[in-house]
């Protein structure tokens, strides 16, 4: 459907002097009802170059345009223009195109474009994977698939938060409330008892903030006893963030986190310090910015802060890879953090400060209240995952016993419906979990769109016919409206990924997903496939086959397998 967009605006521009041709593409719209046309140009803008009324340009270009070949119709109605496209002409263009690419239909895998780092669910060691981590991860995981299909070679950081003044406090935790043994046996479950423990403990008593400063400095000192218990902290959790993530299959190219920075902000101090941005502020070093509140490098004790480890490893990161963006997945609370370090990378005269990017994401609530660490009030992923899984495999023991691979496809599922759950909404909004919404299987989810996949691969197999002979087809006779509406949304997958990626907002290749499941399932409905006319049932398999590699390559590009069989 793009390549047609383009030729349509070109022919239009031949037509339409004053008006550049990229103004015309980008001013043709798809109308919502497909009465209307397959593309529609509304002349409103054009009014003041030509200085008259919109429906009279319409009026003058539909009849200067005459015949296009590849259009059906031209009709003026109004201030619009409307464009039918030649329905065997789509149908061609579409369905060759994804019988061609197959598994790579709407992926370039070039890596051509350029580099795209993108810094995602970047936990905190030491604390537990909870459902909180969930929405990082996965939206990271998918604008790094999204950016990816697109040809950017992506290059994704997990910036672990494995430094900072927590540490302090778990030292002092560990040493008053714990024991090696314990926390050998019972893993990062006794790291988060303590330090829940800790600051029950500190409300009573103050003195113990004061010790785990102490400690923190040390650290940031070399202290050999305090970094050594640190390293084993860092062990215990990596440990556990890896089955979580090996359940999610998300990958990263770098777990270089803020501890990585260390010994490279000095330098950063020194330069923004020879750069005369830097001041003294009651006895902290500070960066005024103009409105909003000054950036804190270091603390009056000499100790850096999050801002100075993040302007040092934006600094790396352009080094390392010169990136054409640098996208920071982090929660909406974040944003003043963001906008302080970023303002002052463009202060040191970076040009690249300019392609610093942060996406933004609601906050995570349970119907208990807040998600708090320090409170315990907080679900672990590992668990809901799990659950999800369980709660899968009840309802294939119920309703296909029979199936293979049960354990596996439960997996799939489960997990499947967790992600897309988060996915299926704008990610700036905040989300309530429920594991009743989370695991409801009926309507605009995950498994809705896995069984729809699941189904179109069932009529492959019914028809006996393989894959390869599904080819010299004749789409003349799949252009009855049902037909034709599944085409065009099949069509608007390379268009929908560019959306997806110019917004940041995986949820329009979640909702994509669900729109061509829903369309496929009417053509089912209404159109016999496995029919005795030997030509009809290719022009239909056809149809069933380009909907499948639409369908798994938008649920990659979320993160979510798709079964063959549910």
């Amino acid at each position: 459907m793009q390549d047609l967009k383009k030729s349509l605006a070109t022919i239009i521009d031949q037509y339409v002097s004053d008006i550049e041709e990229k103004e015309i593409y980008e001013s043709l719209e798809t109308p919502s009802n497909p009465t209307m046309g397959d593309y529609a140009l509304p002349c409103f803008k054009f009014a003041k170059t030509f200085r008259k009324s919109p429906q009279l340009i319409a009026e003058e270009i539909t009849t200067a345009i005459g015949k296009i070949d590849f259009i059906e119709k031209i009709e003026n109605v109004g201030a619009y223009i409307n464009f039918y496209v030649d329905k065997i002409m789509l149908a061609t263009q579409i369905i060759e195109e994804v019988l061609t690419k197959k598994e790579n239909y709407g992926l370039d895998n070039s890596k051509s474009k350029g580099n795209i780092v993108i810094d995602y669910s970047s936990p905190n060691i030491a604390k537990p994977f909870h459902v909180g981590h969930l929405r990082s991860t996965v939206i990271g995981n998918s604008l790094y698939k999204i950016f990816e299909a697109l040809g950017y070679n992506c290059i994704g950081v997990n910036h672990l938060g494995d430094w900072g003044t927590q540490f302090g406090k778990l030292i002092v935790a560990y040493k008053k409330y714990s024991s090696k043994q314990e926390v050998e046996e019972k893993g990062i479950a006794e790291l988060l008892r303590i330090y829940v423990l800790f600051h029950q403990e500190a409300e009573k008593d103050s003195k113990l903030d004061d010790l785990a400063r102490e400690y923190f400095k040390k650290m940031e000192q070399s202290d050999e006893a305090a970094l050594e218990l640190w390293k084993w902290f860092k062990e215990i959790s990596l440990k556990e963030f890896e089955r979580v993530y090996d359940m999610l299959d998300v990958k990263f190219d770098s777990f270089n986190g803020e501890a990585f920075y260390n010994d490279k902000m000095r330098d950063i101090i020194q330069e923004l310090d020879d750069k005369e941005l830097t001041k003294i502020s009651e006895g902290a070093k500070i960066i005024e910015l103009e409105n909003m509140p000054p950036c804190l490098i270091t603390k009056k004790d000499g100790s850096t802060l999050y801002a100075t480890r993040d302007i040092t490893a934006a600094k790396y990161r352009y080094t390392t890879y010169k990136f054409d963006k640098c996208i920071y997945v982090t929660a909406l609370q974040q944003n003043l953090h963001f906008a302080q370090f970023f303002k002052v990378i463009e202060k040191m005269g970076y040009s690249w400060a300019k392609n610093l990017i942060h996406v933004p994401f609601g906050m995570v609530s349970m119907e208990t209240g807040a998600l708090s660490t320090r409170a315990g009030n907080i679900l672990f992923l590992e668990e809901i995952l799990e659950e999800a899984i369980k709660k899968t495999k009840a309802i294939i023991e119920e309703k296909n016993p029979a199936l293979p691979n049960k354990d596996e496809v439960a997996k799939q599922v489960g997990i499947g419906a967790v992600i897309f759950d988060d996915m299926y909404n704008n990610i700036i909004k905040d989300i309530q979990f429920s594991w009743d919404k989370v695991l409801n299987f009926d309507g605009e989810t995950g498994p809705y769109v896995q069984y729809t996949h699941a189904r179109a691969c069932s009529v492959i197999r019914k028809s006996n016919v393989k894959i390869e002979e599904i080819k010299d087809i004749d789409l003349s006779l799949v252009c009855d409206e049902t037909s034709i509406s599944l085409i065009k949304q099949i069509g608007k997958f390379e268009e929908t990924i560019k959306d997806a990626a110019t917004k940041y907002e995986p949820s329009c290749i979640a909702r994509y997903a669900v729109g061509v499941a829903q369309v496929f399932n009417k053509f089912y409905h209404d159109n016999p496939i496995l029919v005795s006319d030997e030509k009809l049932k290719l022009s239909r398999l056809a149809l069933v086959l380009a909907t499948i590699y639409t369908i798994r390559n938008a649920l990659y590009l979320l993160g979510i397998k798709a079964p063959e069989q549910m």
